[in-house]
């Protein structure tokens, strides 16, 4: 760790209150840089814009993807308040930055009531012992788009 990870993580912990103290949402920031130049921020947005995935590491990775005008973060790193939740790791492998770095631990962020264990124990049971059920259905008629995928030419690839 560099003094320039401190100096952005700090600045995701500012976000952080920011977006909660103006009532944004809940307390956490973030920060994505490329070649020490903040390319995209932002801070928990859930309440005040009625979306549960507006995370701070999602709403920073579409700014970030919006300002770069690509979809993918490569030589990027991304800076949380907090360490991220299931949901945004899963939005931040999909970017692809080069690392994270974060400040608190979920288990920090479950002490002020967000807590995602339940999400970490869902993902171990099986489909259909999940709290949410889940029915499969159609699948040949699902999976003949991914073939027509396969063979299309002109595809950009992700």
């Amino acid at each position: 760790m560099t003094n320039q990870d401190e100096y952005f993580l700090r600045e995701a912990i500012r976000l952080a209150r920011e977006g909660m103290t103006t009532g944004q949402g809940g307390p956490f920031g973030a920060v994505i840089v490329r070649d020490g130049e903040i390319v995209g921020k932002g801070c928990n947005q859930v309440t005040s814009t009625n979306d549960p995935t507006a995370h701070a590491e999602v709403v920073a990775i579409r700014d970030a993807c919006r300002n770069l005008e690509t979809f993918q973060l490569d030589g990027c790193v991304l800076y949380a308040s907090c360490e991220p939740c299931p949901m945004c790791l899963g939005a931040i492998y999909w970017a692809r930055p080069s690392r994270i770095v974060y400040g608190a631990f979920h288990s920090d962020a479950a002490g002020a009531g967000f807590d995602d264990q339940f999400i970490y124990e869902e993902l171990e049971k099986a489909r259909d012992q999940r709290h949410i059920p889940m029915y499969q259905l159609l699948r040949d008629e699902a999976d003949a788009v991914f073939r027509e995928w396969i063979s299309m030419e002109d595809k950009k690839r992700y």
